[in-house]
């Protein structure tokens, strides 16, 4: 699987503490073994984020992402919640 990192969410990510990046990055890996492991709680999104899909960094950090091809993901955005939908 080929991962795309946008420019929005290299710039959200660089924001994260270390902790949550050192967890976003062990997502990431499950993410390339298994995009629909338990852990990761892979749901799609409407809304705003239309066509993309969301996986669970933390209990409240998520990363959004979208399908771009059979084996191509781009990685969309990163954070809490509320930064990423709101209320």
């Amino acid at each position: 699987m080929y991962i795309y990192y946008t420019t929005t969410f290299k710039k959200m990510y660089k924001k994260l503490s270390k902790q949550v990046r050192k967890k976003a990055d062990e997502r990431l890996t499950l993410f390339s073994a298994d995009p629909f492991h338990p852990l990761l709680n892979n749901h799609p999104l409407a809304d705003e984020y239309r066509g993309c899909r969301s996986i669970n960094v933390t209990g409240d950090f998520q990363i959004v992402y979208r399908e771009r091809g059979k084996d191509t993901i781009s990685l969309e955005a990163i954070g809490t919640h509320h930064q990423l939908y709101g209320g």
